[in-house]
């Protein structure tokens, strides 16, 4: 038993981007439920409100709630700067965000498509690793888990999986960088799920059988022992 004059452990800090919907909803709920601090990043904040009334509804620590979109450097700048000075570290970051272009033929792609594909998918994870890697090196254990998905080469997925592919590369090359220094860097390809996303890519699909949000948050879980 833990005596009465010992302060109680401070939540670990964890960071979930796409947190107002689909798979990123699901872990940042999980893990709050479970104690920690989740800081909840996505541009809905209507989602991101319905996410925090949740975790206090699970018993959890209220969030700290993140409306900015990962196109945005100035605001992801200052968060991290926001971050540092009021906690100095994360214990992980579990990066769920991502945008689904239109299904459509290369040659019919328009530019607004694939460019934004490109800034979101991307170059938004590229921004979110500069800026949030010294935060997971400010403390031993530091974690990044980014949600894979492999759709490079497939018809039609043209922006979309060109550019998750290019972020997963870039992803992988970091991991490899970090083996021996850290932050530990992992990849999680999630099963299909009803989400909005998937919901772009089969708009007529019977996705009841799909399993839902929340047990590929609790699989990812458990498979990285997060």
């Amino acid at each position: 038993m833990t005596d009465a004059s010992t302060p109680a452990a401070e939540p670990r800090l964890v960071l979930v981007t796409g947190a107002s919907r689909g798979l990123g909803y699901a872990v940042a709920r999980a893990l709050g439920a479970r104690g920690d601090h989740v800081i909840a990043l996505a541009r809905t904040v209507g989602g991101l409100e319905a996410l925090a009334d949740a975790i206090e509804a699970d018993g959890g620590p209220s969030p700290t709630l993140v409306p900015v979109s990962l196109t945005d450097t100035a605001g992801l700048q200052r968060l991290g700067l926001a971050l540092h000075e009021r906690w100095g570290h994360l214990a992980l970051v579990v990066h769920c965000a991502a945008h689904a272009a239109p299904l459509t033929p290369v040659p019919h792609l328009s530019d607004k498509d694939f460019d934004t594909s490109v800034e979101v998918n991307f170059k938004g994870t590229e921004r979110l690793i500069v800026m949030m890697a010294p935060l997971l090196l400010a403390r031993p254990g530091g974690r990044f888990v980014y949600a894979a998905d492999t759709r490079a080469g497939q018809p039609y997925y043209s922006a979309y999986g060109a550019t998750k592919a290019a972020a997963e590369a870039l992803v992988r090359s970091w991991a490899a960088e970090t083996v021996q220094l850290g932050p530990k860097v992992e990849l999680f390809h999630p099963n299909p799920m009803p989400t909005a996303l998937r919901g772009r890519f089969f708009p007529g699909e019977d996705n009841s059988t799909l399993p839902p949000c929340s047990v590929e948050a609790a699989r990812m879980i458990e498979t990285l022992d997060l």
